[in-house]
């Protein structure tokens, strides 16, 4: 019996070390990089009245398309994406293939380690 509850206790440890190990990269992501990478974003996301583009202040956890006082292409209205880890990172690494038909005259990042850094970064602004 002692060798079984052995077996089992290094089966929850494996199990363990699995969910370790497969956390998601925005927590391995480095939010300092981020930063530096999404002030090239600040030329159209501010939140000046006359912005091009939407503030990204709290992003995390919001619906596309309802950001207050911004005008959105029909294409983020009609997503019905909620902009959590997974499709911010995935925006920004294609825009318009998460989105067809979006406006943001972006195209993407192309180091898929950038995209987690801002999004990570996101999560702090």
């Amino acid at each position: 019996m002692r060798n079984r509850a052995r077996g089992m206790r290094l089966t929850y440890r494996g199990a363990a070390v699995a969910a370790f190990l497969s956390v998601t990269p925005a927590f391995a992501a480095d939010a300092v990089h981020g930063k530096e990478l999404f002030a090239a974003c600040l030329a159209c996301h501010t939140e000046a009245p006359d912005a091009l583009g939407p503030s990204l202040k709290g992003v995390v956890g919001r619906k596309a398309g309802a950001a207050p006082d911004f005008r959105y292409s029909n294409a983020i209205k009609r997503s019905d994406i909620v902009w959590d880890d997974a499709n911010l990172r995935d925006y920004l690494r294609d825009p318009q293939a998460k989105v067809k038909g979006n406006h943001m005259p972006f195209s993407g990042f192309a180091n898929a380690s950038d995209a987690d850094d801002v999004v990570a970064y996101l999560q702090t602004y």
